[in-house]
């Protein structure tokens, strides 16, 4: 049985285009090919942004994504007070000039980490043309849990 396909609203208001600024802004500061290419920001419940930048590393399972560095910015400033909105933007290589910044899906790691984190968070993600908003929820189906569901 197919699941049904959930429309995404491509238009994003002030606050929204504000976030996606925001990690574009970190990643064209830290840009560096092979090495920092994602960039993140991260609003949480009380109207606070956090930016970050993957950190790659030669040992591909060390590295760390953008969104992660972003959480863990806010839950050492501020506790766990919950994620309202994140976003991930890719730069692209030099290679790639007639590329822009470009928001981009959270990996699956990601996605699991902002859910255990805050179940209501909301995600920027690709929509042809223009990023939408949808649920962290609509982004992991079948979510794996410790315990009975809540």
């Amino acid at each position: 049985m197919k699941r049904p396909i959930k429309k995404r609203s491509a238009t994003l208001g002030k606050a929204e285009r504000e976030l996606i600024a925001a990690a574009v802004a970190a990643i064209k500061s830290r840009y560096r090919d092979d090495w920092q290419e994602v960039g993140a920001a991260l609003r949480t419940r009380s109207g606070k942004i956090f930016t970050g930048v993957n950190l790659d590393a030669y040992l591909g399972r060390m590295a760390v994504c953008a969104e992660a560095v972003a959480l863990g910015r806010a839950v050492v400033d501020l506790g766990d007070s919950g994620i309202d909105l994140i976003v991930a933007v890719r730069h692209p290589p030099p290679d790639e000039k007639d590329q822009a910044i470009a928001v981009v899906s959270p990996c699956g790691a990601c996605r699991e980490l902002i859910f255990d984190y805050d179940r209501n968070a909301r995600v920027i993600v690709p929509n042809g043309k223009a990023p939408a908003v949808v649920p962290i929820a609509d982004l992991l189906p079948n979510k794996y849990t410790r315990g009975p569901e809540r």
